[in-house]
């Protein structure tokens, strides 16, 4: 059996510090038993909390905290492209992460452009020398994910198609450092573009052209490119989170479980079947996000969401 070291120096891929980059076969590492969460694996994007992360220097005593809510998984938000995420230098954030018995298993992160820079042939080195640098700065929390969150500037399909192109790319280069990588939507995915188009129609009752999430899932490799399907984006888009995940059972691997603000509060969001037929294709890693952030409520807010999962009898 070949061992890591093996693999990443056939591959050319050790790091620069000389630490080892994950296999693609991931092997979550082991976290402390959180009695809080009853047995169940909870995740949070980091986000979720905006300043109140960092706030005094306390971001160790904040992740302790989050594990005493029940919080088992992170992901992770605010890298800014050169070693460190949310202003916290990669190794230091991954002690504390340890340290508070918690672990990462994902990364959102957008490619830096310049403003009216488009996905496409013009970008695709730039866009990939960022995907290089991302995988290789996040390679030290062995996570098995990393994703993009932010929809660049479509209007019609072939610039959703050309899209999709560059995301097979990212993919590839993820997948040479043990990494999946995933798209996260939001409610503008669910419109419509057509051949030669020049807007998105985001009328919901619309069925002329495709939807940029449709053209996402089936224009880019199954191998290289998951989905990240954001439950309450997709209900904003007039759209049933449930069929797209019976429609798509080994594409979307990933959810971000999100209401109006605390979970279960508004009773807009049908989270047991969500919840259920996720479970039924055999997928489990998802994130609570929460969103009003600067709002002075973050923890709280997060902590009451925690709660809320680890009463649902629908959650494992």
């Amino acid at each position: 059996m070949t061992s890591r070291r093996d693999f990443l120096k056939g591959a050319s891929l050790l790091t620069m510090g000389g630490m080892l980059v994950p296999e693609l076969a991931f092997s979550a590492t082991a976290v402390k038993k959180n009695k809080a969460a009853k047995g169940k694996t909870l995740g949070l994007q980091t986000y979720s909390l905006g300043p109140e992360l960092t706030k005094d220097g306390k971001m160790a005593e904040v992740l302790m905290k989050l594990h005493d809510a029940g919080y088992t998984d992170l992901e992770l938000a605010g890298y800014d492209g050169n070693g460190k995420v949310s202003g916290v230098p990669v190794a230091e954030y991954k002690k504390m992460v340890d340290d508070a018995g918690l672990r990462v298993m994902s990364s959102h992160m957008n490619p830096h452009l310049n403003r009216g820079e488009k996905y496409g042939k013009a970008t695709l080195g730039k866009i990939s020398d960022f995907w290089k640098k991302a995988c290789d700065d996040h390679a030290v929390f062995d996570m098995p994910y990393i994703v993009q969150p932010g929809l660049p500037g479509i209007n019609s399909l072939e610039d959703a198609q050309a899209v999709a192109e560059v995301y097979n790319v990212a993919g590839e280069i993820s997948k040479k450092y043990g990494m999946q990588w995933g798209y996260h939507n939001h409610d503008r995915e669910f419109g419509r573009v057509t051949a030669g188009g020049s807007n998105v129609n985001t009328d919901h009752r619309a069925r002329d052209g495709r939807q940029i999430e449709e053209i996402f899932i089936t224009e880019t490799d199954p191998d290289k490119v998951a989905i990240e399907l954001d439950v309450y984006w997709t209900v904003m888009g007039g759209q049933d989170p449930v069929e797209w995940i019976d429609k798509y059972p080994t594409r979307i691997q990933l959810l971000h479980i999100k209401d109006r603000l605390v979970l279960g509060q508004s009773g807009m969001m049908n989270f047991e079947q969500i919840f259920k037929h996720f479970y039924a294709n055999g997928q489990k890693t998802y994130f609570v996000e929460v969103e009003d952030i600067g709002s002075g409520h973050q923890l709280e807010r997060v902590q009451a969401s925690a709660k809320y999962l680890i009463s649902s009898n629908f959650v494992k």
